[in-house]
């Protein structure tokens, strides 16, 4: 069974910093673009990060830029989002996503895989 498990959220004060993991089983993603979504309470879910197959390409909402870091470990078969100087609005449900079929996840129909997401919240 595929699977992508997300871990490393919780709570934090603005300002501070979050370590994301997502550990993906049942297959290899390397040769899968990989990358992250959020979902806030009461808003669409939105596209955060993401990193092509070679682990060159990156993308980033404007909103991260230069805050998050997204990077991917293809032995461990894991991705990652490095999050600094967070912030209340980055407060959401963080969710791993994987596609086969696209070279990005730029767009959220991009997305193959789905993981459950862990919570980040932001204290002001």
């Amino acid at each position: 069974q595929v699977q992508l498990v997300e871990s490393g959220g919780g709570l934090v004060q603005a300002g501070g910093s979050l370590r994301l993991s997502c550990a993906a089983s049942g297959r290899t993603f390397s040769s899968a673009a990989m990358g992250w979504f959020r979902q806030a309470p009461g808003k669409e879910r939105e596209f955060v990060a993401d990193i092509s197959r070679g682990g060159i390409i990156t993308h980033y909402a404007d909103s991260v830029k230069g805050r998050f870091t997204i990077s991917r470990d293809y032995a461990k078969n894991a991705v990652y989002l490095q999050m600094n100087s967070l912030k209340s609005e980055d407060t959401a449900v963080y969710l791993c996503a994987a596609t086969d079929t696209y070279p990005d996840l730029l767009r959220m129909r991009a997305v193959d895989y789905w993981g459950r997401g862990t919570l980040v919240t932001v204290s002001s």
